[in-house]
Formats: C-alpha cells, structure tokens, sequence
C-alpha cells in the first residue's frame, strides 16, 4: 500500500466501558458506530464499506441502515480490526468503496448476547483434537507453554513479568476511563491470586464490555472532516497455527515478526521515529514479544527495557524513550475479549493530542496486535503528518 493514501476519519469507543448489562453486543457495535459518524460528522447513508469481526458485517450492516459496496468480516482473534484497517485500505486504494466503518462491541463481562472470537471449532478441531485432551482450558493455561519456554531461555523471572503490570498501571492512574487506577508493586502482583503459573490475576488481562469504531477514507478526502486526519502510513499481518503447541519457537512469534516488518518496510521507517507504541497485552508476556519482535529490542532484552523505565511514563524525571501502553493496556484500561480496537483508538488520540496520558509531539505511532495465543498478528502504522 501506498503511504498516507488512507487516513483515519472518525475514532471513539462505546459511551460507557467496563460493565454494561443493559446492551447487548450488537448495542455495543453500534453505540461505537454512532459515536464514530459523530466523531467524523457523517450519516450511516454516508458509508459504503463495513468491516466486523464477532458479528458478521451483515447483522452490522443490517442494524445500521446501511448498505455497503464494501463488507469484510475476516476474524482471526483480537488483531482482526488491524487487519480490517489494512483491507479497507486497500479497498479504498482499489475504488471498491470510499468509507468503511471498522466496528468492535464485546459483552465480555455481563455475556449479554456475547459475540467475540472463539476460535478453536469445537472437539473436531486441530486444538480440539491435539491440545484440549492434555488439560489447557483457555488463554491462561495455554499462553503457559510459550512464556515458561521464554523465561527459561533468557533467566528470566516472575517479577519481569510483573514489572509489566506495574508500569501500566501507572499509565491506567492517568486515564478517567481506565477500570483500574490504584498504583500497584511487584508484590501486589505476584502475591494476587494465582491463575495459572506463572499468570497472577494482575498479570491477566481485564473481563469487561465495551467497544470502538474507526471510520476510514481517502487521503484527499480526509481535510474535509472536522477531525485531525490521522493517515496509515504502513500495515502488515500474518498466521502461524492455530495451536499454540505448534509454534516454531516459543520465545518468538512468527506472526509477529512477519507482520511487524511488513508494516515497517511499508512504512519505510526506522525505529527511532517511533513516539509511541501499543502492544496488545493481554498478559504481561505479550509486550514483551512485541518488543522484541518488532526489533525495539534484542531476544530477552525486553524485560530489561521495561523495568530500566524506557516504556514508563516518567523515567528519571522525564519521559520515557518509548511510551507503550499509554491507556493502561489490556491489563489496566480494558479489554472485552478482542482488544486491538482499542490499541489502535489509543494510537489515534495521541497523534490527534487529546489521549489522557498524552505523549508530548507524537508524530508517529504503532498499534500491533495478536490473535489467539500467537495465531495471528497485524500491526498498523500511523502519522499524524500530512502527505
């Protein structure tokens, strides 16, 4: 894709996040969805594309008024919405539509008509038949295996894991909307109660309902919106299996590391010019592959990285080198079930320069995403600078 031929039009998430048991999760998609027209000062008449992953985009369509030239319903776990950024794009370039609404609604909490992605397709599936009998019953037991391989690769311990949970939730105590803000130590974290070892509950992501919406159109179009355009100015995605078991190797993800540099070769960027990062996480591992294999840091350096203060909010007195995670993440802030939504509202606010935490002359931000425990990935590149 071309550089800064797409951009960001309208950006918001639902009304209310956290507990919401009087919307179901069709509610959720379209409270985000009218949120976003708002945002970007449009109609649902005015949308000609609809992308969705945990309802299809017909029920979306269908529920919103519109009818679309354009539909993508790809679903491959919490980066699907990176992906539908990527495809839209595309569509964009190609003629096939001229705006696209991207829309996220997850009654993760209160299961009020829950959507979501759940993978796996029952016992007859390659998880169902090859990994289920042997004990993993979800993400926490299953995200296990690689993260046990990666600290004993690198000597690492349960407190670099920890160290995540704490730095994010300093981000978490500057944001109103964020479902924690009490600041929290290493021994908070590793003496809460255990989930699946080495997973403490505080290093386990959120259970809660919420949503977003992204409006995307072209870049000649975007000026004319009452919003700050914020323009794609690179994307990757990729697989890798769908059993966690299988992966090539447990310190690293190859969907990572594919989608990261395609997103950086596209975007013909160095790492230096990155202001912020987002990093799904939901568990405290997960920031730390995403460092790694997107090349901020050398294999098992990124604990270090952390804990010497580069992600933090304040380092020594100032700002760190790499804000990451500045909402709080999916360990402090939110996280319905599929959270790459919500990294990527976080990217937008801080190029537009009105997030809680915000991260001061932010040009150009990164919103990397996985899908299932390392099945998926997608990273998007974003600049508020003009073409």
């Amino acid at each position: 894709m071309k550089q800064k031929t797409v951009a960001v039009v309208g950006a918001a998430e639902t009304t209310e996040m956290g507990r919401i048991p009087d919307m179901s999760a069709i509610q959720l998609h379209a409270d985000a969805a009218l949120n976003a027209l708002a945002d970007a000062g449009l109609k649902p008449s005015d949308i000609d594309g609809v992308a969705t992953a945990g309802t299809s985009p017909t029920e979306l369509a269908y529920y919103l008024g519109i009818t679309p030239t354009y539909a993508d319903g790809t679903s491959v776990g919490g980066c699907s919405f990176m992906l539908h950024v990527r495809h839209a794009a595309a569509a964009i370039n190609e003629g096939l539509c001229k705006t696209v609404l991207i829309t996220h609604g997850e009654s993760g909490r209160s299961r009020v008509g829950a959507g979501g992605f759940r993978g796996g397709g029952g016992n007859s599936s390659l998880p169902g038949q090859f990994e289920q009998p042997y004990g993993p019953v979800g993400p926490p037991s299953m995200f296990t295996i690689p993260v046990m391989r990666y600290l004993k690769t690198y000597n690492l311990t349960r407190e670099d894991l920890a160290m995540v949970s704490v730095i994010q939730r300093e981000w978490a105590a500057k944001n109103p909307r964020a479902s924690f803000h009490d600041p929290i130590t290493v021994d908070d974290v590793l003496s809460s109660r255990m989930i699946a070892y080495p997973f403490t509950m505080l290093m386990c992501c959120l259970v809660t309902d919420g949503g977003g919406a992204l409006i995307l159109t072209s870049a000649d179009r975007a000026k004319d919106f009452p919003q700050k355009p914020i323009y794609v100015l690179g994307t990757g995605e990729s697989v890798e299996t769908p059993m966690v078991s299988q992966m090539e190797d447990f310190t690293s993800s190859k969907a990572f590391r594919v989608s990261g540099k395609k997103a950086f070769d596209e975007a013909g960027i160095k790492h230096g010019d990155v202001d912020h990062l987002m990093i799904y996480d939901a568990f405290a591992h997960l920031p730390l592959y995403g460092l790694e294999d997107l090349g901020f840091c050398k294999p098992g350096e990124a604990a270090a990285f952390i804990r010497e203060r580069h992600t933090a909010i304040e380092n020594a007195g100032k700002p760190g080198s790499l804000p990451l995670n500045t909402n709080g993440g999916g360990l402090s802030y939110m996280h319905s079930g599929m959270y790459g939504m919500y990294a990527m509202q976080e990217s937008v606010r801080q190029l537009r320069g009105i997030a809680p935490a915000q991260v001061p002359n932010a040009k150009i931000s990164i919103s990397h995403g996985v899908g299932g425990m390392f099945a998926a990935s997608g990273t998007i590149i974003w600049s508020n600078e003009a073409p």
